[in-house]
């Protein structure tokens, strides 16, 4: 059987927030492994004393009404806190987590994410038909190296083992951070617009959202924030909801829906057309394709990671904070995650 000759990218061993690799020198110097044929490896496991002995392991007790005042009181202190926000990401895939993971870096911006699923990571846990395998294209790897993600590396591309890791890796280091929360099982039902501007997001329990045709009336609660990221995917019973619901209200002319698939033109152009569509309202990932027709790209994740970090840019330039896309930003740019020039604004702007 023929052999694999890659190379694996090893975890930096310093991760500093405040940098990346959009805006910012490369991490950690990465040590890369000689290229070897994969072959298969006898891993001994040696396990350190465990604090505790599980031959007769006991619990402290607790009283069942303290297990659930403590869930209700953070999450109740949460919604309070969140309910006037600084930026809202509407969708939790690659692209949406992407966005808020870059946002989150600023400590001074407050971060709700909204998932209408359970489980947020929308179609990142998995590769093409349900393969494991993510595909990434350079030089979006570099993102990938400032999370500390492993991967083969190939020519122009690199594959990371199982998507899982990805998604995972990203998430436990964006739940972390004190300025985000993350609300999922929550559906985001409409939009708040005043005077032609997108002000917030209406909320709503996912299953709610789902059974307004089978119960009475159920109203539901709302979130404003100064800037609303739409990172919907693209179209389906939930996708595209955001663009969706501009043209119902009459602030887009049309959805035309993406084109058939392309995987080089489609990458690029996800990217580029990452933009404001509507004062307040930033559309990325899939949704762009959805409101722009462009091709669908397929079972490549890089371009969500790149349009989620412009698209978190775009809403610190709003938002007045210090961004990439201006070069306000202080710190030396990574000349090849360098998205969008001053010059390209008002063309990407009328798109």
């Amino acid at each position: 059987m023929a052999t694999l000759t890659s190379s694996l990218c090893t975890k930096p061993s310093v991760f500093d927030p405040h940098k990346s690799s959009f805006h910012g020198a490369p991490i950690a110097t990465q040590s890369r492994l000689n290229p070897v044929k994969s072959t298969p490896v006898n891993l001994s496991v040696t396990s350190a004393a465990t604090p505790y002995d599980l031959r007769s392991f006991k619990f402290d007790p607790i009283k069942e009404s303290i297990v659930s005042r403590e869930m209700t009181r953070r999450y109740m202190t949460d919604m309070i806190t969140f309910a006037d926000t600084d930026v809202v990401v509407v969708g939790a895939g690659s692209a949406g987590l992407s966005c808020a993971y870059e946002l989150s870096k600023n400590p001074s911006v407050q971060v709700a994410i909204i998932e209408q699923s359970v489980s947020p990571g929308g179609g990142a846990w998995l590769g093409g038909q349900l393969f494991s395998a993510m595909v990434v294209r350079k030089p979006a790897h570099c993102f990938l190296d400032e999370l500390g993600v492993e991967y083969d590396e190939q020519d122009n591309y690199v594959v990371i083992k199982h998507a899982a890791l990805f998604t995972s890796t990203i998430m436990s280091k964006l739940l972390a951070r004190p300025n985000v929360k993350l609300f999922n099982a929550v559906a985001a039902e409409d939009l708040i617009i005043k005077e032609g501007k997108v002000c917030g997001v209406v909320t709503n329990w996912a299953l709610v959202s789902m059974n307004h045709d089978t119960q009475s009336c159920m109203d539901p609660n709302v979130m404003e924030a100064k800037v609303v990221v739409s990172s919907c995917g693209h179209d389906g019973p939930f996708g595209a909801t955001g663009v969706k619901r501009l043209r119902s209200v009459g602030m887009i002319d049309s959805v035309p829906g993406m084109k058939a698939l392309d995987m080089n033109t489609a990458e690029d152009e996800i990217v580029r057309l990452t933009r404001e569509v509507v004062p307040g309202m930033i559309v990325t990932g899939m949704e762009v394709a959805e409101i722009d027709g462009s091709p669908r790209m397929g079972p490549t994740f890089g371009a969500m990671m790149i349009s989620g970090q412009k698209a978190a840019h775009l809403a610190l330039k709003a938002l007045g904070q210090p961004n990439a896309l201006d070069g306000t930003y202080v710190g030396n740019l990574h000349p090849e995650l360098v998205l969008a020039a001053a010059d390209d604004a008002a063309e990407i702007a009328e798109a």
